[in-house]
């Protein structure tokens, strides 16, 4: 098996003179969920076309399951699944039907594709709804008819494009655990497009992160954090705000870059969580009881949120549209 599912290198694409995606390399490797993070025209879309053989780009190059995405889409493409955005189903039709029509368009025997949609549809908690016409279903329920037929033919390489827009919290969460369920059990590799960084932080490894169709960052929340920041922090719980003594006598402690008093305690900036037995030290000399020290680890959010500062900050963009949402 090849080290990587898929090889990307300067993918580039326009639309009318407008870049929608500029010099994008990454990788994915096969098993894993990579997210692709950013606001609406980030070039989120683009790029799964583009991988997906839809799309033929202006410049770069790329592999997909070992194969070329413009010269062998159509092989490619029997290997692969798309989810996206809108559900695309057929109204006049049951979800049963909807399923059987796109599986027999793959060559799919017509009895054998009955017996797999319908497996899927229970799978998916749809199977009661088998023969009902998709015209009455909720938005929930045409997604999960969606991802049925997404993975008819048992893809090796998933595409996920906004899975959960327009769901409610409690439709979300059901499409989050279906989808975190298929890549545990079946070790299929995802490429999950989303602007919804709770949704990316439950399912993927690693993430790129995109504004206006550049690639800002790449890799693990964790590496992302190190890359960005050389300092921790560590909060202390004291049992109420920090005096103006403990806090000069914290900041004496080495490598404290910084302490703020909190409602309970205080928020100290340190180089590394290491120094957290010498912060406890500081407040018994000064007196102070500890009831707990917390190092806190940076999250998906602050990482993203950073990372879109900094992208401003370069003057790459203009007005970032639509923030992702932290759920």
């Amino acid at each position: 098996m090849s080290t990587r599912s898929v090889r990307c290198e300067g993918l580039t694409k326009s639309f009318e003179g407008e870049p929608a995606l500029d010099g994008l390399t990454i990788d994915v490797r096969p098993g894993e969920v990579l997210a692709l993070l950013g606001p609406n025209g980030a070039g989120k879309t683009t790029t799964m076309r583009l991988l997906n053989g839809v799309l033929t780009p202006d410049l770069g190059t790329a592999t997909v399951l070992g194969l070329d995405p413009w010269a062998q889409g159509t092989e490619l493409r029997r290997r692969t699944g798309v989810l996206t955005e809108n559900a695309g189903l057929d109204e006049r039709f049951t979800a049963l039907e909807n399923l059987v029509t796109t599986a027999e368009l793959r060559g799919m025997d017509r009895s054998a594709a009955r017996v797999r949609a319908g497996e899927l549809l229970e799978r998916f908690g749809m199977g009661h709804r088998a023969d009902a016409r998709v015209q009455g279903f909720s938005t929930g329920q045409r997604k999960r008819v969606a991802l049925a037929r997404a993975l008819l033919h048992d893809p090796e390489l998933l595409y996920l494009d906004e899975p959960t827009s327009g769901l409610d919290p409690a439709a979300t969460r059901d499409v989050v655990e279906l989808i975190a369920s298929l890549t545990a059990e079946r070790g299929r590799t995802v490429v999950l497009c989303t602007h919804f960084l709770g949704e990316a932080g439950k399912l993927a490894s690693r993430m790129a992160v995109l504004f206006q169709g550049r690639l800002h960052a790449f890799g693990t929340p964790d590496q992302l954090a190190a890359d960005l920041w050389s300092d921790t922090e560590v909060r202390l719980d004291v049992g109420g705000p920090a005096s103006t003594e403990l806090l000069v006598a914290l900041a004496a402690v080495e490598p404290v870059v910084q302490a703020v008093p909190t409602d309970d305690g205080a928020l100290v900036r340190v180089r590394s969580a290491d120094v957290t037995p010498s912060l406890v030290r500081a407040c018994v000399a000064a007196g102070v009881d500890v009831h707990a020290v917390t190092p806190r680890a940076r999250t998906l959010e602050d990482v993203y949120f950073e990372v879109e500062a900094r992208a401003q900050a370069q003057g790459t963009d203009d007005g970032l549209g639509a923030r992702p949402v932290a759920t």
